[in-house]
């Protein structure tokens, strides 16, 4: 099992950055692929982006493609969501996800608790 963390939030005037963190306690956070999902209130949950243990595949949901990146170091256990050119509409609560096996937008069996982004325009 794995506990996720994240951090990294905050408000930001839109056009802004931002980096989100994710710390995964555990020592096998190398054998999990990795996601990042967001939610508004009243909506269901969206994929953002996801990442393969060995950080070589990479998938982007297509509003965030070109302005957000996703990255891993293993030796720290942590993924990180950079975030830049931001807009109003990805104000949401960042959920930080992990699974075993192959890279995928879908079926997350971890979560974290969730840190809110707020884009002022």
């Amino acid at each position: 099992q794995v506990q996720l963390v994240e951090s990294g939030g905050g408000l930001v005037q839109a056009g802004g950055s931002l980096r989100l963190s994710c710390a995964a306690s555990g020592r096998t956070f190398s054998e999990y692929s990795m996601g990042w999902f967001r939610q508004v209130p009243g909506k269901e949950r969206e994929f953002v982006a996801a990442i393969s243990q060995s950080g070589r595949t990479k998938y982007y949901a297509d509003s965030v493609k070109g302005r957000f990146t996703i990255s891993r170091d293993n030796a720290k256990n942590t993924v990180y969501l950079q975030m830049v050119t931001l807009k109003p509409e990805d104000t949401a609560v960042y959920y930080c996800a992990a699974r075993r096996g192959v890279v995928t937008t879908s079926l997350y069996d971890y979560w974290g608790q969730g840190t809110q982004v707020t884009v002022s325009s």
